[in-house]
């Protein structure tokens, strides 16, 4: 008995140090969330780093990176040099619309 009380008390007592952290933190959370939000929108599969630069305003240049690192975004470059960023998890998407692009301009 006296286990399980001890465990719901470190169980709350983590959950609280969470949400502090998180509080003191928040700036750099929220921003990842939002970078989550660009790179997952539904029609656009990567961003350019001045569209995030854009809309995530007050970051310099690393620290966006960085961001965009915790986020679970990957960097790449395209042929004219640009810088493009999208999230690792939609690699497979990215690779299946590429495929797809391909095969149409063959048709």
């Amino acid at each position: 008995m006296g286990g399980a009380i001890s465990f719901l008390l470190n169980r709350q007592q983590f959950a609280n140090q969470l949400r502090i952290l998180q509080q003191q933190h928040k700036t750099e959370f929220m921003a990842e969330e939002t970078a989550r939000h660009f790179l997952s929108h539904r029609s656009f599969i990567d961003r350019s780093f001045e569209t995030l630069q854009k809309n995530l305003g007050g970051f310099e240049e690393d620290e966006l990176r960085k961001i965009l690192v915790r986020a679970g975004a990957i960097r790449v470059y395209r042929d004219d040099g640009s810088e493009w960023w999208r999230l690792l998890s939609r690699m497979d998407e990215y690779i299946e619309r590429k495929d797809l692009a391909k095969i149409t301009r063959e048709i």
